[in-house]
């Protein structure tokens, strides 16, 4: 039997195996590179050597590759994860084509079977996907989006699909060291959510057994954090907050411009916008134009991507450092930027609030005391941010407090899981 762990992030995602006594990653090796994590988007684009009704498909760097190589001709989606549970995306439209959450979940997958190649297993009885808390959006509807992963993962004809909590999958990993009974506290903080559970390990008759007994999480993490460095800091160099001349009256640049910055994809959409049309005719009665001039030069030139990049590097720099400097050369001299950990504390201010307030709507959950915690592990990158290790260090001791492999502990737990005779008893 071989069980594969398939840990579907919004930023990245992970594919595990077991082997031996422990776990591999799948490798993967397309046109970006090699990897064994990968960045969860997808690329299409009309190829002439596939035939007019066959689209070239690529994912994670190759899909960023593709759409960068090709502005304007290729159709760019990522964190594709945060549409599972929204009644309101029914379908997109890709080349014409309507493609609803299963195909392209489907779409995704089916890449990363061809880039993994012959380290692909050809015996795959189970699949164990991971699955968020409490799923990303307004609105989120759980039951939805646990059918369209059923429904997008049926159709690789695994005999059996289960799906684990994603922090329940990391808090496995971790319990494999563990050398006596606890109560264990798994943070897990990805792109789009920070999931929290708390589960009861113990050994009887030397086998792990768990028992769950609290649970929480919130659609908030590390893709909100790089948007608040935006909003801050590149936004008012292109105009936020400035105004335009309009028959004799002095009005605000409309707010709505800077919204697209959430992800920076949608800086390339939003080049086909309405919205974008209007605000390159509101630069010539602006007050201060050349601020819009290097809004529209920064969409024209398709910069969203190096623009996020060098917004995550500023960000993991101030994990290690009081303050850093920003810089983004499109924008020039002026984005040069010194940007104090500081602030950007206080800019995330309200997004700890609610990480804070679901973490310990979890330890309530479980009928327990900060004190009754006997290990605290954290994963995911955003774990790095002492803002948010601070969360943890004001209600925990610092010696229960632990964290490593960040971004592959869910994979690896979700594969350990699906090698044992009661994986059925972890499954959400």
């Amino acid at each position: 039997m071989t069980s594969l762990g398939f840990d579907f992030g919004t930023t990245n995602t992970v594919l595990s195996i077991k082997s031996g006594n422990g776990t591999k990653s799948l490798n993967f090796v397309s046109s970006g590179g090699r990897t064994d994590t990968m960045r969860t988007c997808l690329s299409f684009m009309k190829d002439k050597d596939l035939g007019a009704a066959a689209l070239k498909v690529d994912a994670g760097a190759a899909a960023i590759r593709t759409f960068i190589d090709n502005p304007g001709e290729s159709r760019f989606l990522q964190s594709i994860k945060t549409f599972a549970a929204s009644p309101l995306f029914q379908n997109t439209a890709v080349f014409g084509r309507r493609m609803a959450f299963e195909d392209l979940m489907e779409a995704f997958l089916r890449q990363l079977m061809v880039y993994a190649g012959d380290e692909w297993p050809s015996n795959v009885t189970r699949i164990v996907a991971g699955r968020p808390v409490r799923f990303a959006g307004i609105n989120a509807n759980e039951g939805l989006a646990l059918e369209r992963y059923n429904a997008a993962l049926s159709r690789f004809g695994f005999p059996e699909v289960q799906f684990v909590l994603e922090p329940v999958a990391a808090s496995f990993y971790f319990a494999e060291t563990l050398t006596q009974d606890a109560n264990v506290l798994v943070a897990d903080f990805g792109g789009g959510t920070s999931d929290y559970s708390i589960i009861r390990f113990e050994r009887i008759a030397g086998k792990l057994h768990a028992t769950p007994i609290g649970h929480s999480g919130v659609g908030v993490a590390g893709d909100m954090f790089d948007y608040r460095i935006v909003d801050h800091v590149v936004s008012p160099l292109i105009g936020k907050g400035s105004h335009f001349k309009s028959f004799g009256k002095l009005l605000d640049i409309p707010s709505n411009y800077y919204a697209n910055f959430a992800r920076w994809n949608q800086l390339s959409i939003f080049k086909t916008t309405r919205d974008f049309a209007d605000l390159q005719d509101i630069v010539r009665f602006a007050v201060e134009p050349e601020k819009l001039e290097r809004f529209v030069e920064l969409i024209e030139d398709d910069e969203g991507y190096p623009l996020y990049q060098a917004v995550a590097k500023t960000k993991m720099a101030l994990s290690g450092a009081d303050e850093t400097e920003f810089y983004f050369a499109p924008l020039g001299a002026d984005s040069r930027k010194v940007v104090r950990r500081a602030d950007f504390e206080s800019w995330i201010e309200d997004d700890l609030a609610q990480m804070a307030n679901a973490l310990d709507e979890a330890v309530d959950n479980a009928g327990l005391a900060a004190s009754d915690i006997d290990k605290v592990f954290l994963t995911g990158g955003t774990s790095f941010v002492p803002a948010v290790r601070r969360i943890f260090t004001d209600r925990f001791d610092a010696s229960r407090i632990e964290s490593g492999g960040e971004l592959l502990s869910i994979a690896h737990g979700l594969a350990l899981i699906g090698e044992r005779d009661d994986a059925t008893a972890w499954a959400a």
